[in-house]
């Protein structure tokens, strides 16, 4: 064990009150990329950047080729936990994590049976009738066609995903920014911290250390107590309960 990582060791065994936040890299391991990732199919297939077809705008404009690319590009049905997710849910049973804050709308965490998951950005596994408000599971969309409607009322149904133009939830915000508020550890990891508001979380914590690891650097590295370079899930997966 290198020094970091038995510094992480250290940190991790005696805080009582550990947070999670994390992002995009922390489901990359389970084989779900960064949409935001270098990808020629984008411009092969589609007409539109993903940032322009996951917006409001575009939801309502264009509901069937946002359909589309969602299906095509956003569902990852066959995904499974990584070490990163189980060694989480794990440290939340023993007692030391109190919460997961993610962006992540996979759901993977949940999957490894973490029970109080904050998801800032929605999940896609949940899915709402516009006109009823009915909710419908992954497997609904997964079966439809086209531009899914609701059984009941014929309404278009729509990902209970934050798109580009909408704000975040805000009693999950004010939920996630209280468990850093109080947390006495805040590991970080899988996250560019570019995105905002969510990435602004982070500057409501007060505790003892501040952990971040992540394959590339991010802005906030210099107000880390410790920054580890590389996969989340490799590095976590070795810690101790």
């Amino acid at each position: 064990m290198n020094e970091k990582q038995a510094r992480l060791q250290e940190w991790i065994t005696d805080s009582p009150n550990i947070v999670f936040f994390g992002g995009a890299g922390v489901s990359t391991e389970s084989g779900i990329p960064d949409f935001r990732s270098v990808d020629g199919l984008y411009n092969q297939q589609y007409p539109y950047p993903p940032e322009t077809i996951l917006s409001r705008t575009f939801f309502e404009r264009s509901p069937e080729e946002f359909y589309r690319f969602y299906r095509d590009k956003m569902l990852f049905p066959d995904a499974r936990p990584n070490a990163a997710h189980w060694k989480l849910a794990e440290l939340e049973r023993a007692g030391k994590l109190s919460a997961v804050i993610t962006q992540n709308i996979d759901g993977l965490h949940q999957a490894a049976g973490s029970k109080n998951v904050y998801e800032l950005h929605g999940s896609v596994h949940r899915n709402f009738c516009r006109k009823c408000r009915r909710f419908y599971d992954l497997k609904f969309v997964l079966r439809s066609q086209g531009v899914p409607r609701c059984p009941a009322c014929g309404g278009i149904i729509k990902p209970d995903v934050v798109l580009y133009e909408e704000p975040l939830d805000q009693q999950t915000m004010e939920a996630a920014l209280l468990a850093i508020a109080r947390a006495d550890l805040l590991l970080i990891g899988g996250t560019s911290l570019a995105v905002y508001p969510a990435a602004g979380l982070i500057r409501y914590y007060q505790g003892r250390h501040l952990v971040l690891i992540n394959k590339s650097p991010t802005p906030y590295d210099k107000n880390a107590d410790l920054v580890i370079a590389g996969p989340i899930g490799a590095i976590l997966g070795e810690i101790r309960v």
